[in-house]
């Protein structure tokens, strides 16, 4: 007894689609390189240029870190401009989270409103609103911070909220048939349901936030990065490659401990029960 093959799933109808779905592909990459008008050659050229650039930055200028007390203190200041940013993000995110979640808000219209507004928070570019605060404030690490406040506020009030709506209904209803209020359903139903997806997406913003305020502060956000723009608006290369080395360092030291006190919060019974 044989059995009809569906042509939609012949090999050669298959390889027809594939082969169709590569050039494509490839005359799709070719019209950007036309419109953007770049030509392949400009990589080696490049490449040129990139070697003579590391040729005037090695090695780098380590006696910038005894010589130059302003150096420790700009990388102060990115981390506490990212942790600050965290904190009252994350708090102000964690407040409008249970507006914007359906099974916390009684009003459709405040929940609406709610992820308008967080919609809006995630859709301002970081640039945009940096420049709008330097206007507003003028150049430091406050309009650094504020910038990334309402970044945080926008992303992760709606991670928030998700985690909220994606409680499981059965507690929620156990507590509220005993007469629970609504705050009181949020303290002993919600909350321990959510709490490790919290934590979590907090320590993630901390290490987003303190990766933006490098770029942030070559804008005039203060910090480090500020630091990388005055060293590279002077020409001294070298220093610029020592900021470079401080920053990686910064990140990947904070990211590892991070992630270690993240596993420590998740793992205690106050978070998993």
């Amino acid at each position: 007894m044989s059995i009809a093959v569906p042509a939609a799933v012949l090999p050669s109808r298959k390889l027809h689609r594939t082969i169709i779905f590569l050039i494509a592909i490839i005359a799709g990459t070719y019209l950007l390189f036309v419109f953007l008008d770049v030509n392949p050659d400009s990589f080696f050229v490049d490449f040129r240029f990139l070697a003579d650039l590391l040729n005037q930055m090695l090695p780098p200028n380590f006696t910038l870190l005894w010589k130059d007390d302003s150096v420790l203190i700009s990388l102060v200041e990115t981390l506490s401009i990212a942790f600050l940013a965290t904190a009252f993000g994350g708090a102000l995110a964690l407040l409008l989270a249970f507006f914007a979640a359906s099974n916390t808000t009684p009003y459709p219209l405040v929940r609406l409103s709610t992820r308008t507004l967080l919609a809006m928070s995630r859709s301002a570019p970081h640039l945009i609103v940096i420049l709008v605060l330097l206007i507003a404030i003028g150049i430091g690490p406050f309009a650094g911070m504020l910038s990334l406040i309402l970044s945080s506020v926008g992303m992760f009030g709606k991670f928030f909220a998700d985690s909220i709506e994606h409680a499981e209904k059965g507690i929620l209803e156990s507590v509220q048939s005993v007469g629970s209020t609504r705050l009181q359903t949020i303290r002993y139903a919600v909350l321990p349901q959510v709490m490790p997806s919290f934590v979590a997406n907090l320590f993630y913003a901390f290490d987003q936030n303190l990766r933006i305020a490098v770029p942030l502060g070559v804008f005039g956000g203060g910090g480090i990065g500020f630091q990388l723009e005055v060293a590279k608006g002077l020409l001294h290369f070298k220093d610029v490659l020592l900021y470079t080395v401080l920053i990686v360092v910064m990140i990947t030291v904070m990211e590892r401990i991070s992630d270690w006190i993240r596993r420590t919060i998740i793992t205690q019974p106050m978070l998993t029960k």
